[in-house]
């Protein structure tokens, strides 16, 4: 390979600062690197992106230099830059600051030297990077692959790479020194001292001609006025869980960004990073203990947040009718159909999926004078072995944009929340966030919740209600954001659910923790002949074709499926006045059919701030602007469906009576033992408590009626029981 001449290398860059164009709307000609040139002249932008694609359509050999060697020909783009932006100076000159009168008077002292005949030392010249007001940075090309760290080898140390990862820790931002500027006590001369790396050793003699002829030997102090910082933050990412092979470790790989591509993530957001690979040299006795090995980290040049909606056909742009169509077709229960979309391959469940898909969708979070209300629908799903909970955990954590999976017996209580670890470089102590902070506005999935030990379970409470995280630790005090909702799987204590025996003797979780969950799960496994066939057969059917059995529908695809919750997602439903005296009084009457924990299962406030949060997510998922009766409706059906559940009533699982069969049951029970009517509009409220529609009490009072086994005066205020 012939050496590079670095000057033509440079007329190249210009030259594609000048000429590059492309066609605009109109058909004129748009140069976008001579609009950036003017925006920095006139200091409107400190920061100067040059995209690799558009080296590559003008200079294709130039592109693939500077993928090789992007450090230098980072400079070598920047002197280009810098010699032509006089040219684009505006007629109005940016107002001065006190660094542009420093470098006027050190460029005056420079020529007055210089006219003195004597050439000044090559350490008191300026270096190009003190009188730069701009950084570069380069964009890689779109046809490059992004890799995982663990795809990095020898053979990329120097050239640009892309990597992708989940970002776990973030430094705070602080200045980093580019140019040192010293001062000499003897001769008063300035020495600068350029610096290309992370660390650097400090000069202490005076290399100037003045000092070097008297033997002097005067000292050096450094001038931090006349010294450039800029900004500098360190992140470290880790590949994702999906990129780890068996019984291997993940690996991690730290970025060091600087001045516009800081502050541009935090720690749970997954990340896209073109960078220069480099490796971490250490000055004197370090280099020397840590022997021919050599760390290695990412320069950044540019950063970009990912999720799993951005997939390659663009993921997360709006919804064509088209699609919207697929998604709510000509049926009315599109509801079912999207619930039936979560994990097709999983027989049964309807009520849990759509429970599960209201968490995907969330409630609206409300913050009425600086309390905040959350949003976010927590689900624990609790049963016998066997009943595809784990299953349905890991469809969620795929399906959510944003999501982690951990178990109860591998994660500790400061592996969930936050640790509190020392920073290597800067011996500081900083936080690293768990998996609650890191599915910061996402999904986190435990497994074997009841696997937890009890002090690390009590970490959890916080997260579930106040969806924060408060750290006091050796002097930290801190508070991260959990806005997540939380999805838990717990199998009873004594392996299979026991029916003669309470809930809090069953699961063994404590009241207080339970209450934070919106809706309770029992799912149990009883020997039902027609289900077990069909149950068996579906099973069987998955194995041999590694698909879902043929249905009535065709379920959606996952990735249109996360663009359409992230539609509904910018949904704001409001609760209107008329619906309020519904939801409340459906509350009072929970609330006295609960009476003081019948069956164990308790009703509290939060159990109306649940009520809400589902009404208004089935709101959102019908991209509705108001909630609807029939959302409380469904909301109060789920919420009964999850208490029928509960109870563990092993006759009433195996009838799965008509709602007509259970409205006149209900109604039966209203009228005591030896009633013989009640008012209408009493059953109605008590009925619409219960999850059941005015539809469904209609028609059940109807049939009944033509049974003759109950009355309904003309007025329609009271029943009779004949």
């Amino acid at each position: 390979m012939a050496p590079r001449d670095y000057d033509s290398e440079k007329e190249k860059a210009k030259r594609f600062f000048e000429e590059f164009y492309r066609d605009g709307p109109d058909g004129r000609k748009e140069f976008p690197y001579r609009e950036q040139l003017a925006a920095v002249a006139r200091r409107q932008q400190v920061a100067l992106w040059v995209a690799l694609d558009d080296v590559a359509a003008d200079e294709p050999e130039l592109a693939e230099a500077v993928l090789e060697n992007v450090r230098r020909y980072g400079r070598v783009f920047a002197a280009a830059a810098h010699e032509l932006l006089p040219r684009y100076g505006s007629a109005q000159a940016p107002a001065r600051d006190p660094l542009d009168v420093y470098l006027e008077h050190r460029l005056l002292l420079e020529q007055r030297g210089r006219a003195g005949g004597a050439p000044r030392d090559p350490q008191n010249q300026f270096p190009p990077e003190l009188l730069r007001r701009f950084e570069l940075y380069f964009r890689a090309p779109s046809c490059s692959k992004a890799l995982s760290p663990r795809e990095l080898r020898a053979s990329s140390i120097g050239s640009l790479v892309t990597v992708e990862g989940i970002v776990t820790r973030a430094s705070d931002v602080r200045p980093l020194l580019r140019v040192a500027t010293y001062s000499c006590d003897q001769c008063g001369a300035e020495t600068y001292q350029p610096i290309e790396g992370p660390t650097f050793t400090p000069l202490l003699l005076c290399p100037s001609r003045e000092c070097q002829t008297n033997r002097s030997g005067g000292r050096l102090y450094l001038q931090s006025r006349g010294s450039k910082f800029t900004k500098f933050q360190e992140l470290r990412i880790q590949e994702h869980s999906d990129q780890v092979p068996v019984g291997h470790l993940p690996r991690s790989l730290s970025l060091h960004l600087s001045g516009a591509n800081t502050r541009q993530a935090q720690p749970g957001d997954h990340v896209r990073v073109s960078g220069a690979f480099l490796p971490l040299l250490r000055p004197g006795f370090r280099q020397v203990t840590q022997g021919l090995l050599s760390e290695t980290f990412l320069e950044g040049h540019h950063v970009a947040k990912v999720n799993k909606s951005e997939e390659e056909e663009g993921g997360g742009g709006e919804l064509s009718p088209e699609e919207l169509r697929e998604i709510t077709g000509t049926e009315e229960d599109f509801y079912g159909k999207l619930a039936a979309s979560i994990a097709p391959e999983i027989f049964g469940h309807e009520d849990v999926k759509k429970s599960l898909l209201l968490l995907l969708v969330g409630g609206v979070e409300r913050s009425p004078r600086g309390m905040r209300i959350r949003g976010n629908i927590n689900i624990c799903l609790m049963g016998d072995p066997g009943v595809a909970k784990s299953q349905l955990l890991s469809y969620i954590d795929r399906l959510a944009p944003r999501s982690q999976y951990t178990t109860g017996r591998g994660s500790s209580g400061v592996g969930l929340t936050a640790a509190v670890l020392r920073d290597p470089h800067s011996g500081e102590l900083t936080l690293e966030g768990g998996s609650l902070v890191l599915a910061d506005r996402g999904v986190c999935c435990i497994d074997e919740f009841d696997k937890m030990l009890e002090a690390d379970r009590v970490a959890v409470h916080e997260a579930l209600e106040q969806q924060s995280v408060a750290v006091a630790k050796a002097g930290v005090m801190a508070t991260l954001n959990a806005r997540c909702a939380v999805l838990a799987a717990a199998n009873p204590a004594l392996g299979r659910y026991d029916p003669s025996r309470s809930l809090e003797h069953n699961l063994q979780l404590p009241a207080a923790l339970l209450s934070r969950f919106d809706l309770l799960w029992l799912l149990q496994d009883r020997p039902q002949r027609d289900k077990d066939l069909r149950l068996a057969q579906h099973i069987t059917y998955v194995h041999r074709h590694c698909r879902e059995p043929p249905s009535a529908f065709r379920p959606l695809d996952m990735k249109l499926m996360r663009r359409y919750l992230a539609t509904c997602k910018r949904k704001e439903p409001l609760v209107p006045e008329a619906l309020a005296e519904f939801i409340t009084a459906a509350y009072v009457e929970l609330r006295k059919e609960a009476g003081a924990g019948r069956d164990g299962i308790y009703t509290s406030a939060r159990t109306l701030l649940a009520i809400l949060r589902l009404a208004t997510a089935l709101a959102r998922l019908r991209l509705g602007d108001v909630v609807e009766k029939d959302d409380v409706s469904e909301a109060l059906r789920l919420l009964e469906a999850t208490r029928e559940s509960l109870r563990g009533d092993a006759d009433a699982a195996q009838r799965c009576p008509r709602p007509s069969e259970a409205i006149f049951g209900i109604l039966r029970d209203l009228g005591g033992p030896g009633g013989r009517s009640l008012p209408l509009p009493h059953a109605l409220e008590v009925l619409g408590a219960r999850g059941f529609t005015p539809a469904q009490v209609g028609a059940a009072l109807d049939e009944y009626e033509g049974l003759n086994v109950l009355q309904v005066n003309p007025a329609r205020t009271r029943i009779t029981f004949v």
